[in-house]
């Protein structure tokens, strides 16, 4: 055997296999690799733009939450307040009834007295008269009387 014609006959079946490889098996190989790697950087910027989706939407939160403490303090401010504007009418409204109850009861008051007072000029008058029908000693007639118990109660 010829090593001149079995080396150059390796040569060429290995320029062959080369070729063959060349030819057929490394372009599907590359084009695998280069799809890979876009998916990569795909995923990559994705990964980014969710990462940038996220950081935007904590923000976003964060605004919200802050909007939602204000409104809520806010509301119970308003709650407070009203509370007591109520209290405040609840008292004004208490105070009103009870000088109006304290001013009936003045007016019944005033009544009772004035009435108190009548009855005693009546009384006042019965024991004048009385007094009087016992000094002199006689009996004065009913009409008589009436006359003057009415000019008593005048004159007190």
């Amino acid at each position: 055997m010829n090593l001149n014609a079995t080396f150059i006959a390796q040569a060429v079946v290995f320029f062959i296999l080369a070729w063959f490889t060349m030819k057929f098996v490394w372009p599907p190989l590359i084009n695998a690799l280069d799809e890979r790697a876009k998916k990569i950087s795909d995923g990559l910027a994705a990964a980014e733009q969710g990462k940038n989706a996220r950081a935007a939407a904590d923000k976003e939160i964060a605004s919200l939450l802050n909007a939602a403490r204000d409104e809520g303090a806010k509301r119970v401010a308003d709650a407070e307040k009203r509370a007591a504007m109520s209290g405040d009418e609840i008292k004004a409204n208490a105070k009103a009834e009870a000088d109006r109850i304290l001013a009936q009861a003045k007016a019944d008051a005033e009544q009772q007295v004035a009435r108190a007072r009548e009855e005693l000029r009546a009384q006042v008058a019965a024991l004048a008269v009385k007094g009087a029908e016992q000094i002199l000693r006689r009996e004065v007639d009913q009409a008589a009387h009436a006359d003057l118990l009415k000019q008593l109660a005048t004159e007190l």
